[in-house]
């Protein structure tokens, strides 16, 4: 059950620290005063949608923490998967909302939205006015049935969903075998022959027309790199006045200086270094000079193989890079040809056979469904009945579908509330009172065979009065034995239920802000009262103090 939430800095609450209580808690406030906040604060915390708009004007970020006391849940191996820490029954849940990002947090550890979605269906559950317009479209239908037998038939839910997946896979590609295999005779033999092209050149390295051109401008100018390396050898050391002779002259003197003054041999050393290191360099150029020689063969064939090159590339994307990515593209592409005529016999036999399987697992999950739907049907009538609906008929039609991946059937939930009327779709009879109810009858069967900590109405009350309100009342009440409850109402005969009553009231001076506290004594009864007459006088109060006493 969530025990405590902090707010601060959220729309229009500065800072809030409010206790909820076990059992039944309800909020009321007059009409535009802000009792939504709350739930869509709580709503927040557990990872839905945050935009920077819900953080309070002139401030930096909005907080929102929850803390939740779990008695029920083993979370185990939830937390040990994301390196959480379990520190018994308490669990703090935070919410930091910045104009630029948004981070949660359990336990001080940072937590994504998987780890909320599978938390959120742990401890919350939150029906909002959303939902109640969802049970009109008989899309959800089968949704809300399988949820319904999750317990019971996880596992051949769970494989069928599995083989169903696998099924798609399957047909998916026996329809690429297909396409592949109606090419044309001309343009199979065109792919051959640019797979052909491609893989004949031996296309290696991404750069090789880079090496080749390199090369090729080295061997077209031997004449000329000889005449100028050998021109630079001779200069350094080719003969009696070369440049080296002459270091070697200016060395002799310098060592005898050297002799003379100490401080000269760093300068000394330094020369030789050099000295060297144009030996190194006119050693070099010596035999770079001498390597040399004219290939007319090699110059030809580096030029057919750059012509070769530019050819693929001006046909295949400009760079070598692209041309080999082409090829293996295209050779994936004729293996998927050959591989396709080989093999669609033999994929549509295993599609054959999956399908027969499929089949059968979807017969057996149908019966189920017929099954359970028949003892869900008799539990929504008898808390419909319960919720002033007497004469109520609910059934879960079921018609024959084709294979899709929720099985073979299409349902729909047929009601009648009148017992002159025969059942017709809930979406073209119920009124919206009548909606509400259902939707409550089926919250309170889901909410206890899920096991969830705590349930969040948001004015599920709309649209019912008098004896309804009363049975609605009683309805949620015993559901706050099993759960924690948190619900808006307007009724006063539901507020009257109370165990924790959350009063929200807004208030608009130089700024306009919203206060929310929990009432007690009289001024429970006094929220009571002013729901029920409109205003706070003695019949009002009268009444108040008649409903909570029972």
């Amino acid at each position: 059950m969530l025990s405590k939430i902090l707010i601060k800095n959220y729309i229009l609450i500065d800072e809030l620290e409010l206790d909820l209580g076990n059992g039944l808690n309800i909020i009321t406030g007059e009409t535009g005063a802000g009792k939504s906040i709350l739930i869509s604060a709580i709503d927040l915390a557990f990872g839905s949608r945050a935009g920077k708009e819900i953080i309070k004007a002139g401030m930096d970020k909005a907080v929102i923490e929850v803390t939740i006391i779990n008695k029920k849940q083993d979370i185990n191996a939830l937390f040990d998967e994301y390196g959480i820490d379990n520190t018994g029954e308490e669990i703090i849940l935070s919410r930091e909302i910045t104009p630029t990002a948004s981070r949660s947090r359990v336990n001080g550890c940072l937590v994504n939205q998987d780890f909320l979605k599978n938390f959120r269906e742990l401890f919350l559950d939150i029906h909002t006015q959303h939902q109640t317009y969802t049970i009109l479209k008989p899309s959800c239908h089968l949704s809300l049935l399988d949820s319904y037998i999750q317990n019971t038939c996880e596992k051949l839910l769970e494989e069928y969903k599995l083989g169903f997946s696998k099924y798609k896979e399957m047909c998916a590609k026996l329809e690429e075998l297909k396409a592949n295999a109606n090419k044309t005779e001309d343009q199979i033999d065109f792919l051959k022959f640019q797979v052909g092209e491609i893989e004949g050149a031996e296309i290696t390295e991404i750069d090789e027309d880079e090496k080749l051109n390199n090369e090729l401008a080295v061997l077209e100018n031997v004449e000329k790199l000889k005449e100028l390396t050998g021109s630079a050898y001779w200069s350094l050391s080719g003969d009696d006045s070369s440049i080296l002779d002459a270091l070697l002259k200016i060395k002799s003197n310098l060592s005898k200086a050297c002799s003379m003054d100490t401080k000269l041999e760093d300068t000394e050393e330094e020369f030789i270094n050099a000295i060297e290191g144009l030996k190194n360099v006119s050693s070099l150029l010596r035999d770079y000079s001498s390597s040399l020689e004219n290939d007319e063969e090699r110059i030809n064939t580096i030029q057919e193989r750059l012509f070769l090159l530019d050819k693929l590339k001006r046909k295949y994307g400009g760079t070598l890079e692209s041309v080999i990515k082409e090829g293996e593209k295209l050779r994936q592409e004729l293996d998927g040809i050959e591989f396709s005529t080989q093999n669609i016999e033999e994929l549509e036999n295993d599609i054959s056979i999956l399908k027969t399987e499929l089949l059968k697992m979807a017969e057996n999950l149908s019966e189920e469904r017929k099954k359970y739907a028949e003892v869900l049907s008799a539990l929504i009538v008898e808390k419909l009945e319960k919720l002033e609906l007497p004469k109520v008929k609910f059934e879960i039609a079921f018609e024959k579908c084709e294979l899709c991946s929720q099985g073979i059937d299409k349902v729909e939930f047929m009601i009648s509330t009148n017992v002159s009327e025969g059942l017709k779709p809930l979406a073209k009879v119920a009124s919206g009172g009548e909606i509400s109810r259902v939707m409550l009858a089926l919250k309170t069967i889901f909410a206890q065979s899920d096991n969830i900590d705590t349930i969040i109405f948001d004015e599920i009350d709309t649209g019912i009065s008098g004896k309804a309100s009363q049975s609605v009342a009683d309805e949620v009440k015993e559901l706050s034995k099993y759960m924690q409850i948190i619900m808006i109402t307007h009724q006063a005969i539901i507020a009257s239920k109370s165990d924790t009553h959350i009063y929200v009231k807004k208030t608009q001076n130089d700024r306009t802000s919203v206060d929310i506290s929990i009432l007690k004594g009289n001024d429970k009864l006094n929220a009571i009262a002013e729901l029920a007459g409109g205003e706070i006088n003695t019949e009002s109060l009268t009444f108040a103090k008649m409903l909570v006493e029972g």
